[in-house]
């Protein structure tokens, strides 16, 4: 697993996200799709997605949408982010992001939750700057 450490782009391995258990779905030309089903020890006392989880996820999507957008080439590093939450996340939830504008340097995102039912639990915007990969 510690050969892992160093894999880059698309295939880099981030042992918080597997601690989460989040999947990330899908990746391409500036949009992404990551997953995570919600079992208990990541739940708040309401039985739904602590928001820190819930915010990881969003920030994966996002990143994963402005990665995508340059097609792996690049890192990238959140600058900013906003997180909003609208309701309580329960079950397995989806996570797309969508890299929006931005430059050579910078990429705007933002990226929605929805429960398995449709109805969106958060939303964010973020700001991520591009890193050159060594």
């Amino acid at each position: 697993m510690s050969e892992r450490m160093h894999d880059i782009g698309r295939d880099r391995h981030i042992p918080f996200i597997d601690l989460l258990r989040i999947t990330p779905d899908s990746a391409k030309g500036g949009e992404a799709r990551i997953s995570i089903e919600l079992s208990p020890e990541l739940q708040n006392r309401h039985a739904g997605g602590h928001v820190g989880v819930l915010a990881t996820l969003l920030d994966c999507a996002m990143s994963h949408a402005a990665m995508s957008k340059v097609e792996y080439t690049k890192e990238v590093m959140t600058i900013d982010m906003s997180v909003a939450f609208l309701n309580l996340a329960q079950g397995h939830v989806v996570a797309i992001g969508k890299a929006i504008g931005g430059g050579r340097t910078v990429c705007f995102c933002e990226a929605r939750i929805t429960n398995a039912d449709g109805g969106i639990a958060a939303q964010a915007m973020g700001t991520f700057k591009y890193l050159n990969i060594d």
